[in-house]
């Protein structure tokens, strides 16, 4: 077991230069850029090219969406150069729609980012569609009931999957058995590795007042983190070059992945510091929800298809495949800062005191508990 301690590094700056990043350093990048022709982005895409605020103001909506995407295209040429080789890019997208000059169109974000990802060098995978159904009854736009005016409602963002390079190869045996200790279980990896994700709804999870963000965010941790497990292993290096409210960084230190965000607002400092600050509760509240998760599925499974063959070395639970043998969730136990928006995380190396045996009443008791005790979070529900 690897000895678990991880860094965390905030810069506050423009993303399309990232020099203090060595080329080819990053094993992950996960991020969420500002989506163009969307106008809650208008000013922050203008403040960078004030070409982009005369083309709105003249009519012109392709010139608009064309000069916002070049300012991203720099960004996405810095992701390539600073991901090693055998690397993913996770990048989530959403199109947009917009009436500019009385024409209302679709504006094919993911399809633009795609086609430059693939120009700088980038193999393409399959991709994941994001869900986001809406709740109102009245989901049409345009002339309702009538033909030929109206249009289909956009209830789905994607997430875009791209590889520098050939395979990754775990060859040493410390990178195989990290890699063993960083997978999956067999029912989450069944979920995760659609490419449909419907479950992900941030309006259902609740958090207290602080840290709601991560999870009700267009951007929530679930999203992150499960990005995260699917396309790296402990103690690799995740970048976020639109960090935003934190989200990649919080998923991270919960992960144990050591992480990069950059972010341009520094505004955005009095969010994510709060998290930072208090990531290790809630972040020990989730792994053991994940845990939690994976008892109440075996219990199940053994009920409805007999025992399973295998049994995780570390929590001595049923597992469902051999290669679930050696899954450890490490338990955060410290987070202080080390410089300037630095931050070290170091880890549990013991197993949670969860016992598979216990009858399951034990076990539904232990998960309320999990969630009403007193804890550091709740400091945060005054800020």
């Amino acid at each position: 077991m690897i000895n678990m301690k991880t860094t965390h590094n905030i810069l506050f700056q423009d993303a399309r230069d990232l020099k203090e990043v060595p080329s080819e350093s990053v094993d992950l990048v996960v991020t969420s850029p500002p989506y163009p022709m969307i106008e809650m982005w208008d000013e922050m895409f203008s403040h960078q090219n004030p070409e982009i605020q005369d083309a709105l103001a003249g009519g012109d909506g392709n010139q608009a969406y064309t000069l916002m995407h070049e300012i991203l295209d720099s960004v996405w040429d810095e992701v390539f150069r600073v991901l090693k080789k055998g690397r993913f890019a996770c990048i989530n997208i959403g199109d947009a729609t917009r009436t500019v000059k009385s024409n209302f169109c679709l504006y094919p974000n993911h399809a633009r980012i795609l086609t430059h990802l693939l120009k700088v060098g980038f193999s393409a995978l399959p991709d994941i569609l994001w869900r986001k159904q809406a709740n109102t009854p009245n989901k049409f736009m345009g002339s309702g009931m009538l033909p030929a005016g109206a249009y289909v409602t956009l209830e789905h963002e994607y997430i875009l999957i791209v590889r520098k390079g050939s395979k990754r190869e775990f060859k040493t045996e410390a990178e195989k058995a990290n890699r063993r200790e960083s997978a999956l279980f067999w029912e989450e990896r069944n979920v995760w590795y659609s490419d449909v994700w419907t479950d992900i709804k941030g309006t259902e999870q609740k958090l207290p007042k602080a840290m709601s963000r991560l999870r009700s965010a267009a951007f929530p941790f679930e999203l992150a983190s499960r990005l995260i497990n699917m396309y790296s292993v402990k103690g690799d290096v995740i970048l976020d070059p639109f960090l935003g409210t934190g989200t990649t960084t919080a998923a991270a230190m919960t992960s144990g992945r050591n992480s990069i965000g950059v972010e341009i607002d520094n505004g955005f400092q009095q969010v994510i510091c709060p998290i930072v600050h208090h990531i290790v509760d809630f972040s020990n509240g989730y792994l053991s929800d994940r845990l939690l998760r994976h008892y109440a599925f075996v219990e199940n499974r053994i009920q409805n298809s007999g025992a399973l063959k295998y049994t995780n070395k570390h929590y001595g639970c049923p597992v469902v495949t051999s290669q679930e043998q050696f899954i450890f969730l490490n338990n955060l136990e410290t987070i202080q800062a080390c410089g300037d928006n630095i931050f070290e995380v170091v880890y549990s190396t013991k197993s949670q005191d969860w016992d598979f045996k216990r009858p399951s009443e034990v076990l539904v008791a232990d998960k309320m508990k999990l969630h009403t005790r007193p804890s550091q979070l709740n400091m945060l529900k005054t800020q």
